[in-house]
């Protein structure tokens, strides 16, 4: 984290000063992986049962929570609060903690921000579930309209929870999402997204002779969202590793033992590695090789990525028996090389904002006899995203594919200027900032597209306090966005209590 780490005292002193605070405290002692948020999950119906409150759920797992209106919005019209009880668990390779087992080591900055140590802190979306928390438990006299917080699962593996939803569960009119990132913004808009599972056949021959086994490594990138910072043109490790290993393989004889790199399908890869052996009599003309990469990426990606590394070291694996034949290697490697990422189209009308999009996320070897390597697009168009999932699809069979599997696309949210809610929020947001809002369309997948899509005529925005370097281990939040925020969320269903429903 950016700053110098607060004392022990300052960040209990924090964590005990508003309900906000409490409630996050509490989320993330509470491990949360994506499809394993059952301890989330109970915490919240406990939440319920000792406020006295109404709570339902799902078959998908999602939890709504009822508070009746309140200080006259006993009768207005119902309003949703939402959002997500999983999180991304991404750590830095040093770090050895156990996601499905261990609590979030939070840190505090001196410098105003939350994070942790080493490993995603779980803001997104924990403090927004924390402000719900919060609101549930507000006095029984404040002003406020009936509410239904309703807390999705899984939605960062591809907003599961969202697309399960029964819409029976709720009756709300307006929703306020509070899964954004940037405080003083508001989302009106999202591009929809999909998923591409390439399977690649490799074989492997016998490793005879005299080999040298290392390992190349690329570490220290950024990272980041593959939706919210795709635009940034921030290093892929996956890519980039292609791009190392192609001269050595052509040029060098090295041999691919094994490759893998990335991990969520959603995060920008930040590490990548390959297990190569090596002829002694080729180890300079490889070190050359390397080096001649690491300086051509530097002058590419140095401002962007100063902490990027790039290393050959000794393996202290044993000998392996086996590496992937030459031409498995290759077309491997090509595949990596040519498979597009990073925005493929801005919008025509938003300006500057990404309108399409794919993310070469991950490679992994299934067995000794395939790779699956994992891509996801983004568009606010369906056609464009179905066009460039379909390229995908062409470009994986090119290079002799076996299976190529896209599950079904999530909708795009399209802004509404008429909304009513939006107009509610611009002033109460430009009554706390002091200034107007803005408002923005994302690209990255908001689960208000989905739930658009079940709940017909819902009035929805989303906002959110500030969250820097979501899905990575540098990921942390603003503290001084949160209760301004929250404030925000008050004065907007204060306005809706004087409604009638």
């Amino acid at each position: 984290m950016n700053g110098h780490a607060a004392t022990n005292l300052e960040l209990e002193s924090l964590l005990e000063s508003t309900p906000v605070w409490k409630n996050f405290k509490i989320i993330a002692n509470i491990p949360r992986p994506s499809k394993h948020e059952g301890r989330i999950l109970q915490f919240l119906k406990s939440y319920a049962e000792k406020h006295k409150l109404t709570f339902v759920q799902d078959k998908a797992g999602n939890v709504v929570i009822r508070r009746a209106g309140s200080g006259g919005g006993e009768n207005a019209p119902t309003v949703v609060i939402q959002g997500h009880v999983d999180m991304v668990t991404e750590k830095n390779a040093d770090r050895d903690h156990d996601f499905f087992n261990d609590p979030i080591k939070l840190v505090k900055s001196s410098d105003d921000w939350l994070g942790a140590d080493g490993t995603t802190l779980g803001a997104d979306n924990g403090v927004g579930c924390a402000m719900a928390l919060a609101l549930l438990a507000a006095p029984a006299d404040a002003k406020l309209p009936p509410l239904e917080c309703l807390f999705t699962v899984d939605e960062e593996t591809g907003l599961n929870g969202a697309r399960d939803l029964d819409p029976a569960i709720l009756t709300g009119k307006y929703m306020l999402n509070l899964d954004s990132e940037s405080w003083g913004e508001v989302t009106v808009g999202c591009a929809g997204g999909g998923d591409t599972r390439i399977v690649m056949p490799v074989t492997l021959e016998r490793l005879h002779g005299d080999w040298q086994i290392s390992t190349l490594r690329i570490a220290g990138l950024k990272g980041g969202h593959s939706g919210i910072n795709i635009h940034e043109d921030r290093g892929n490790a996956v890519k980039l590793l292609a791009r190392v290993l192609a001269p050595l393989i052509s040029m060098h004889g090295v041999k691919a033992v094994d490759i893998g790199g990335g991990d969520k399908r959603n995060a920008i890869a930040r590490e990548a590695s390959a297990v190569i052996a090596v002829r002694p009599s080729s180890s300079e003309a490889v070190d050359a090789s390397v080096r001649t990469s690491m300086t051509a990426l530097t002058q590419e990606y140095g401002l962007m990525e100063p902490d990027m590394t790039i290393e050959v070291t000794p393996s202290s694996e044993a000998h392996p028996s086996s590496c992937l034949s030459s031409s498995s290697a290759f077309t491997l490697v090509n595949l990596l090389r040519v498979l597009p990422h990073g925005v493929q189209k801005t919008s025509h009308s938003v300006a500057g904002v990404p309108e399409t999009s794919n993310n070469v996320a991950s490679i992994k070897r299934t067995d000794d006899s395939a790779y699956t390597i994992g891509c996801s697009s983004r568009s606010f168009h369906g056609c464009a995203l179905q066009a460039i999932r379909d390229d995908l699809a062409v470009l994986a069979r090119q290079f002799g594919a076996i299976e190529v599997d896209q599950p079904p696309m999530y909708p795009g949210w399209p802004p509404n200027n008429a909304s009513e809610l939006l107009k509610i929020t611009e002033s109460k947001m430009k009554s706390v900032l002091g200034r107007e809002p803005h408002v923005v369309a994302l690209h990255a997948g908001l689960e208000c597209g989905v739930l658009g899509e079940k709940l017909p005529g819902m009035d929805m925005v989303s906002f959110g306090p500030t969250i820097t370097g979501a899905h990575s281990p540098d990921e942390r939040v603003q503290i001084s966005t949160v209760q301004p925020c929250l404030e925000v969320v008050c004065r907007i269903l204060e306005e809706i209590a004087d409604k009638r429903g």
